[in-house]
């Protein structure tokens, strides 16, 4: 039992660093690797928490980083979109919508690190946060993956690794906590998940200050960089847990 304490300790502080640093992706890392040794129904959950608490941490401390305004309406966007993502994840050829989806984020991403010419928005702009936040909120009600088009509108409207890290973070908190009310709602906040969740708060808490501070530190020309690297693991990521069960027939 020790074992999977410190299990859960350590994939939250790296699950946590990542988020805290680039924003987005931590549960890319802490929902497979907590499976490994915890039920999905307890993995989930317990990573839904963990983002709400980061969220509100980075927004207290970076509230005036955040661009309100951009995040009001991706949400207000995402929210239309999560009924088609559902819509997929039930009806929906999970196979190929999967390794679609890989690699074309992949793609997009490669184009953006090698590119030219990328769009750039001086100001919001409602059809941009539109697409952007509307194909977040499928890809989260099909995949959990909301960061993609996230990335795509923070990229264009050329936000600084500060206010792409706040901003996010004002966009997840709520989306998470309306997220976290389903799961109670039916029963999975229970005690063996909050029990698992106050043993990652010592690894959390650090892992948000120092991502911070690795956030800050980062100049802004490669902030995107390293961001569009972290997308091409997401798409990999996808792939592979794609095609991993058909060699494991």
């Amino acid at each position: 039992m020790e074992f999977i304490y410190i299990y859960v300790f350590v994939v939250s502080f790296i699950a946590t660093l990542v988020r805290s640093t680039f924003g987005f992706g931590e549960s890319l890392i802490a929902v497979p690797f907590f499976i490994l040794y915890l039920p999905m129904d307890i993995a989930v959950p317990l990573s839904v928490l963990i983002s709400i608490l980061v969220a509100l941490v980075v927004v207290v401390q970076d509230h005036k980083q955040v661009h309100f305004e951009s995040a009001k309406w991706l949400i207000i966007f995402a929210v239309l979109g999560i009924p088609f993502g559902l819509l997929i994840l039930i009806y929906g050829n999970e196979f190929w919508v999967k390794i679609g989806l890989g690699l074309l984020i992949i793609a997009y991403a490669l184009y953006a690190i090698f590119g030219k010419n990328a769009l750039t928005l001086k100001t919001d702009n409602k059809l941009w946060l539109f697409i952007c936040g509307f194909l977040s909120g499928v890809l989260g009600g099909a995949y959990g993956v909301n960061g993609p088009p996230l990335v795509v509108y923070g990229n264009m409207r050329n936000w600084s690794a500060k206010h792409f890290r706040a901003t996010l973070q004002a966009y997840f908190l709520p989306v998470s906590f309306i997220g976290s009310l389903g799961y109670f709602a039916k029963g999975l906040i229970t005690i063996e998940v909050l029990k698992y969740f106050l043993i990652s708060l010592p690894a959390v808490f650090p892992a948000i200050f120092l991502g911070r501070y690795l956030n800050h530190n980062i100049s802004g020309n490669s902030f995107f960089k390293y961001v569009y690297f972290g997308l091409i693991l997401i798409g990999i990521f996808l792939i592979v847990n794609t095609l991993l069960p058909l060699y494991s027939l």
